[in-house]
């Protein structure tokens, strides 16, 4: 607040309110001085003035002044208490410089610097009053965009999982896939059936959550792999390893998925060059693990068009849901995408 472009203008009604509020319950006296007019109208002014510039020094160097004091303290709170010293500086300094030019006595001086200081703390906090109620709103406003942008990219992610799965050549792939199995292989058929089912289920049932365990959607490529495999079948190879206390973690529906289908859509896979992804947990900070999806690189000799919306969409809802950028992608020499594992109370799950 205290570096708007209109603040002159905000110092000068100021400096008016004061000074007719003084006039009005004081008269010409100010900080206890009988002043001439002009001097009067000054003096109030200076001190607005050299307030409100004060505090938009401090802010400015707000950010400075944290990583000094290494403190996680509200950004609110220091710039108030550091105010304080500063306005009781401005204060002091005009309390002697009037005192000197009219060469009163000692009593006169403590009393000019004690209503010096209640008249400048009072516009200070005044000041701070302003500018949380400023601070608060515009937090607002970006949690509110935030919301809606995360509302949207759901959407937009859900859709993409979803028709990844729907579009007409996977669907084509598994429903052919299928016909050669009915009359030679019944058994795998109901098989191969029955994990279609799983992972229509999966994608059906989960679109509307945010957060999911990762103990179904490991469940869920399982099925999802199989369908996979007997396509492709020695040609793809996708190997997970994740430790039973890592699976009581979260992550967004279908983020496993989509990784593993970016990676079959633009790689070679065949008996010459199989694809092989892996899947296991990254750990980082004590407090931070995360899963990680590589695979070889063999991009196609012709790629397909591609948006690239299921990469953003993962990057997107994660550093909302992490408050950070949190997807790591690196490109060489094998394709490796690190993704956090979120860990939440039952409470947080439904909430």
């Amino acid at each position: 607040m205290f570096s708007v472009r209109q603040r002159y203008l905000f110092i000068a009604l100021l400096s008016v309110y004061s000074y007719v509020n003084i006039l009005l319950t004081t008269g010409h006296s100010f900080l206890g001085i009988n002043l001439p007019e002009p001097l009067f109208i000054v003096s109030v002014t200076v001190l607005v003035l050299l307030v409100w510039e004060a505090n938009r020094l401090l802010q400015r160097n707000l950010g400075r002044i944290r990583v000094f004091l290494r403190s996680k303290i509200h950004p609110l709170i220091i710039h108030f208490v550091f105010s304080l010293f500063v306005v009781a500086i401005i204060a002091s300094t005009i309390s002697i410089i009037l005192t000197s030019l009219y060469q009163l006595e000692k009593e006169a001086f403590w009393l000019a610097l004690t209503l010096s200081l209640g008249f400048s703390f009072r516009i200070n906090l005044f000041l701070h009053c302003i500018n949380a109620i400023v601070f608060y709103m515009n937090k607002y406003k970006v949690v509110q965009i935030e919301a809606e942008q995360l509302k949207q990219q759901s959407i937009e992610a859900r859709f993409d999982a979803l028709r990844s799965q729907i579009n007409p050549h996977f669907l084509f792939n598994s429903l052919n896939v299928l016909y050669s199995l009915v009359y030679r292989d019944p058994d795998t058929a109901a098989r191969f059936i029955e994990q279609l089912s799983n992972v229509y289920r999966y994608l059906l049932n989960n679109q509307d959550q945010k957060l999911i365990p990762l103990r179904e959607e490991l469940e869920f490529i399982n099925s999802y792999y199989y369908l996979l495999k007997m396509r492709f079948q020695e040609n793809l190879n996708i190997a997970h390893e994740i430790p039973e206390t890592k699976k009581d973690y979260y992550i967004a529906p279908a983020t496993l998925q989509l990784l593993i289908e970016n990676a079959i859509k633009h790689n070679v896979v065949s008996k010459k060059n199989p694809l092989d992804i892996k899947i296991y947990i990254e750990n980082g900070k004590p407090d931070i693990n995360k899963i990680v999806v590589e695979n070889n690189l063999q991009p196609k000799p012709v790629q397909e068009v591609s948006s690239k919306l299921g990469l953003k969409n993962i990057k997107s809802r994660y550093t909302f849901l992490a408050g950070r950028e949190a997807v790591e992608i690196i490109t060489a020499p094998n394709f490796i995408v690190k993704v956090p594992l979120i860990k939440l109370s039952y409470e947080n799950e439904n909430g």
